[in-house]
């Protein structure tokens, strides 16, 4: 019954979370659980990893392996500010619309402040006008600025603009935070190494998201500046996310970076939300919301059309823009994506 069941379940791409498993990730888990091994990262996948991150990051960094997302932007936050702090971000970022305050109460009250960003990006013009509006001691002084790669929107920020944003938060003496839970996209969008937009533009930390990528779970808080993660273990031991079998969490990086899957798999993703895009964006009525730079459409189309999109089966959010949101993954099927598009234009 169960196997009927799975069977009778379509694809759908309401979220890049709805993916399963990549056969490197789950092959990697597989060879892992061969045996026993020490615990709480004192095993040799966990080593490997961080090998492998340094490899990949080109540059002698920190790496820690969180369970989900919010734990790792939260935890990295949290060792960057005081609690009379402010981290600045953009109004639609995650950390400050969908992490449930949990930045907030890790590093016990820094308060985020909020730039307005019709696409999700930070412009440093106004990251300096926010940082110079007060300065006294009754307003929580901003010390980290927070940016998603790719943003909400699925925009991507260039090396360029990275560039700038580093260049503006060095002079308010600010530290540089990047949320990257679909980092891989971003690289696979922009064609550029790890290393061109993290450290190189002056990040000093990522959070590295490896749900979206095809892994079960696990995301990697990378520290570029070595400072910045003094006692960071025990940050994610008191927040419970020190896995006592945390080669389970590190073994999936190695297939990842070691066959190349982490960037083969966000360059499907992309290319299956080029695929939607170009079938459907010509059509009278229907318009993109955002350019399409990694792995999301924002289609904007009459509401009855979304109605019918709905009635037809299809699963989607229309929390940002108003738009339906489509987030394609490394099992996104090319098949599946043409049948959206022709639905699309058949109720539109």
């Amino acid at each position: 019954m169960m196997k009927t069941m799975i069977e009778q379940i379509e694809q759908q791409f309401a979220s890049d979370n709805y993916s399963g498993i990549c056969p490197e990730a789950m092959a990697a888990m597989q060879e892992a659980n061969r045996g026993s091994a020490q615990s709480y990262g004192d095993d040799p996948w966990t080593a490997r990893a961080t090998e492998l991150f340094r490899e990949i990051f080109e540059t002698d960094c920190e790496v820690f392996f969180a369970f989900n997302g919010t734990a790792a932007n939260s935890l990295a936050l949290s060792s960057l500010c005081q609690s009379y702090h402010s981290v600045v971000c953009a109004v639609s970022s995650h950390v400050e619309t969908d992490e449930c305050g949990a930045p907030e109460f890790f590093s016990n009250g820094s308060k985020l402040l909020t730039l307005p960003s019709e696409d999700g990006k930070i412009e440093p013009a106004a990251l300096l006008e926010l940082a110079h509006r007060r300065s006294d001691i009754h307003f929580p002084k901003p010390k980290v600025v927070t940016l998603s790669q790719s943003t909400e929107t699925g925009r991507v920020y260039t090396v360029a603009e990275l560039q700038a944003l580093s260049n503006a938060a060095r002079d308010l003496k600010m530290n540089f935070h990047m949320d990257g839970a679909r980092f891989a996209n971003a690289c696979a969008g922009l064609n550029c190494s790890p290393a061109e937009i993290t450290w190189k533009a002056g990040v000093d930390v990522l959070c590295f998201g490896g749900t979206k990528n095809g892994m079960a779970m696990g995301e990697a808080i990378v520290f570029f500046d070595k400072k910045l993660a003094t006692d960071f273990d025990y940050r994610c031991k008191q927040a419970g996310q020190l896995a006592s079998k945390m080669r389970f969490l590190a073994a999936p990086w190695i297939a990842m970076f070691e066959s190349g899957a982490w960037l083969q798999n966000a360059a499907h993703a992309n290319a299956c939300a080029q695929r939607l895009v170009q079938r459907i964006q010509h059509k009278e009525g229907i318009h993109i919301l955002f350019p399409v730079e990694s792995n999301a459409v924002f289609v904007q189309a009459p509401p009855s059309s979304l109605e019918a999109l709905r009635a037809l089966g299809w699963q989607f959010y229309t929390f940002i823009g108003s738009g339906a949101r489509f987030m394609f993954s490394w099992d996104s099927s090319l098949e599946r994506v043409d049948q959206l598009a022709e639905d699309i234009l058949r109720v539109t």
